[in-house]
């Protein structure tokens, strides 16, 4: 500590009174306005519940609170304090500390240093007892000492700081929509071409295409998925004008066109009394959390007969996509293999891709969550009560197909952009 401060008890420079107990006995007095606990907050009041009890004269001496009174909280939030900034005098009841200064001081710095001591727990920690800071634990508090001068500066300095974190915090939704925005800008880019150069020597999406139908109509003669009843090629420009412009070595497909598998789960028999303690995840909406992350800290379980039996169409596999298809449509997440075994309800769509070897799994959540595609999904919702994507929506779903050299360029880039995003969105937060 400087040399010109002292440490001090907090009794010596403050003179202390507590407000008037209400009970059936004080009835003596004229009735006036008074503040609890539960008007006093950090740094400011809320009048949204004055009361009234009556007062004697001399309680009114004791019990009234002057402009520039500092108060500080018995009971609830001990040590919650705010100085008395109105020029209209009011009384306090008995959990509230009245502190008025024997000598010149800075009422503003003492209400400083008792918030930095609730914080370090000197107050309302291991040495203030449970039940509430008495008047007698509140003398003894020690407290710095600066001269009048160094008190003002001081306070002037920590107004200033915290008057830009306020503003700060006004700013906070603007910061955060600014983030999102960014997000859409950068997958927007990246489903047109134009987050990354292209490569001429990368094998053309066409050619990852082609292998990918081969790959399927393997599947189909060997008994292992049926035959797409609607499978088409999809020409870029077909759809709108957006498409017109992709890159040359980009092919336009659809997710049906690069899927073996596009299913939705389904509700237990019983529904919510089929639930288990434990055994295989369920999944349901609320567990997707957006782009590729799942939530399994909130998970509901079934047994392994109904997984494997009354479930069996929606069993989870590792690198399986989910979309909410009830309740907040389009949310997406991925499937690992620590996640496993897993399976899902009603509102989650599952697409398993034929293959991974041509489609990087990022890239396609990311081209997924881009605000054209997400739109165009999300338009063809069902008109129903409570709205719903079918499974048809997501089929017909189109996407823009970089060869996978340029999808790993794509998504490792996206990948590093969005950590920082993250970083910055989690400081606001």
């Amino acid at each position: 500590m400087p040399n010109s401060w002292q440490w001090v008890r907090l009794g010596t420079i403050f003179e202390h009174n507590t407000g008037k107990a209400l009970n059936s006995s004080n009835t003596e007095g004229v009735m006036l306005t008074y503040i609890t606990t539960s008007n006093l907050y950090w740094d400011r009041f809320e009048f949204d519940s004055i009361k009234e009890m009556p007062f004697t004269d001399a309680e009114i001496e004791k019990c009234t609170v002057k402009k520039g009174d500092l108060l500080v909280c018995e009971g609830g939030d001990i040590g919650r304090s705010a100085i008395w900034c109105y020029d209209n005098e009011i009384r306090i009841q008995n959990h509230i500390h009245r502190l008025r200064s024997y000598i010149s001081l800075s009422n503003r710095f003492y209400y400083y240093v008792l918030y930095l001591w609730k914080i370090q727990e000197r107050i309302g920690g291991q040495g203030i007892g449970l039940q509430g800071l008495s008047s007698k634990a509140l003398h003894k508090i020690l407290v710095p000492l600066p001269t009048i001068n160094e008190q003002q500066n001081i306070v002037d300095k920590l107004d200033y700081i915290f008057d830009c974190i306020s503003d700060l915090d006004i700013q906070k939704d603007d910061f955060i929509s600014l983030v999102d925005l960014v997000k859409s800008k950068i997958l927007d880019l990246a489903i047109r071409g134009k987050l990354v150069p292209q490569d001429p020597n990368d094998e053309p999406a066409s050619v990852l295409l082609e292998r990918i139908r081969a790959e399927k109509e393997e599947l189909i003669k060997s008994g292992k998925i049926k035959r797409d009843k609607k499978e088409s090629v999809i020409f870029k420009g077909e759809d709108n004008s957006y498409y017109e412009n992709l890159p040359s070595n980009w092919a336009l497909t659809s997710l049906g066109m690069i899927s073996k598998v596009i299913t939705k789960g389904t509700t237990p028999r019983g529904g919510n009394v089929s639930y288990t303690s434990s055994g295989i995840g369920f999944l349901r909406a609320e567990n997707i959390l957006g782009y590729d992350k799942l939530n399994l800290d909130n998970l509901k379980y079934v047994d392994d007969k109904t997984h494997t039996g009354f479930l069996k169409r929606s069993i989870l596999e590792s690198n399986d996509i989910l979309i909410t298809i009830a309740g907040t449509l389009g949310r997406t997440a991925i499937v690992t293999e620590s996640a496993l075994p897993l399976n899902t309800n009603q509102a989650v769509a599952l697409v398993r891709l034929v293959t991974t070897k041509f489609v990087n799994i990022k890239y396609l959540i990311y081209a997924i969550n881009s605000s054209k595609i997400k739109k165009d999904l999300l338009h063809q919702e069902v008109a129903m009560a409570i709205p719903n994507l079918s499974l048809e929506n997501i089929y017909d779903c189109k996407i823009p197909l970089p060869p996978i050299e340029e999808q790993n360029r794509i998504s490792e880039v996206i990948d590093k952009i969005f950590v920082v995003l993250d970083i910055i969105e989690q400081s606001l937060n």
